[in-house]
């Protein structure tokens, strides 16, 4: 483990309170994903990934269906926080885990509960790449040409993100700051895998 890794806090945020319209009536987060454990919702697996990463701590913000998202997560060593505003977009829920974190962290890493086949050298990948020092200071993975999730802002950037609003996400904040990115290769298509409908 390097030493720059060690003065650096990386949280990872997860992000689990949308209305999951397009797999009504289910929530497609408590649903497993084809071909894995049908006892494992793929909520939790996207939890796991993180918990298994070199992120230092793991905050889910809940909304739609909260009570079931979190008896889904039961055990895992993760801090929910509720955004009772989650009918309003992803911005909002992204905007209330920015918020909740304490002081010390250096970076946020998002990250989205329907991708749960991205894999935790992805994560660890993304923390090592972020260096404000050298202006990198949202990292992104690209595999095979194309930009996927989760994404890793640096602190400095959480005045933004926790004042976003609509369904966009971190993507407005990423498109107004092209040169703070830095696009980070890996061979995961699990970045471009989400389940709308499992």
């Amino acid at each position: 483990m390097s030493d720059r890794f060690c003065k650096t806090f990386i949280a990872a945020v997860l992000l689990t309170a949308g209305l999951s319209t397009r797999a009504s009536p289910r929530n497609k987060l408590l649903v497993a994903i084809p071909g894995d454990d049908p006892a494992r919702p793929m909520v939790r697996r996207s939890a796991e990934i993180l918990l298994n990463s070199r992120a230092q701590s793991v905050t889910v913000v809940t909304g739609h269906e909260a009570d079931n998202v979190q008896a889904a997560l039961d055990g895992l060593d993760v801090t929910f926080i509720h955004n009772p505003d989650y009918t309003m977009g992803m911005a909002s829920s992204l905007a209330v885990g920015i918020k909740a974190l304490p002081d010390s962290v250096s970076g946020a890493l998002i990250a989205l509960g329907d991708m749960p086949k991205v894999e935790t050298a992805t994560v660890d990948t993304l923390i090592n790449a972020l260096d404000d020092t050298i202006g990198r200071s949202i990292c992104l993975p690209v595999q095979d040409g194309r930009r996927g999730n989760p994404v890793l802002f640096s602190r400095v950037h959480f005045p933004a993100l926790s004042v976003l609003t609509g369904d966009r996400g971190g993507k407005a904040l990423i498109q107004a700051n092209p040169d703070a990115v830095n696009e980070v290769a890996v061979a995961d298509p699990g970045i471009h895998l989400d389940f709308d409908n499992p």
